[in-house]
């Protein structure tokens, strides 16, 4: 793989860390941007901080996105049931400053369901996404559709429940995926995935579900 610049949204939640450690480690430069990046534990002369909000000032995302070779998305509520139209007030900012900026590669991490995808979710799965996800699942799937018709090379990444578990590599992937009970995958496996897709472009204008 070879070393890249990185802009990640949402680099602070813990998929987020997870992004920025692992970059890191693989040599690639990253800018870290986020409401609070000072908050971000990591110090590395290859990360620069950026302290901002996707959906504030478009001048200081679009300066962010600037002489990047790729976007990184792990923009998300955290353990919050309600969306606060986040994906949607953050996609046409994001999709924006990289089209002034012509950088067009885009990965952004969603969630197992959204879509077509959730004819892959196992039943009691289903019904807590219909139900007690519905608010979040809405706005990504608006999200989703705005990437979707865009002319970036994009890849959504839709990962089922996330945990805290250790890098393993040992997961799966595909336009679709048979998973059962209530499918989950460690936040270090996601990110690590997302960084292989950096030189691979099986998955450029794609959806991709990972799983155990």
């Amino acid at each position: 793989m070879s070393n890249k610049k990185l802009l990640i949204l949402g680099a602070t939640g813990r998929t987020g860390q997870q992004l920025v450690t692992q970059a890191l480690e693989a040599g690639h430069e990253v800018t870290a941007f986020a409401r609070s990046a000072d908050k971000i534990p990591v110090r590395h002369d290859r990360l620069h901080l950026v302290a901002g909000t996707v959906t504030g000032d478009g001048s200081m995302l679009a300066e962010a996105v600037r002489g990047q070779d790729a976007v990184i998305s792990a923009l998300g509520r955290g353990m919050s049931l309600k969306a606060d139209s986040l994906i949607q007030r953050s996609v046409p900012a994001i999709l924006s400053a990289m089209q002034t900026q012509r950088v067009r590669r885009l990965i952004f991490t969603s969630a197992l369901g959204v879509g077509d995808s959730i004819r892959d979710v196992p039943l009691f799965s289903r019904m807590v996404m219909r139900f007690l996800l519905r608010d979040i699942y809405a706005d990504k799937v608006a999200g989703e559709e705005l990437i979707r018709r865009s002319d970036l090379d994009w890849t959504l990444v839709q990962p089922p429940q996330l945990t805290n578990g250790p890098l393993t590599g040992n997961y799966r992937v595909g336009e679709h995926l048979e998973l059962r009970g209530m499918p989950r995958i460690a936040r270090a496996d996601v990110a690590h995935f997302i960084l292989s897709q950096l030189d691979d472009t099986t998955y450029i204008r794609k959806v991709v579900v990972i799983g155990y």
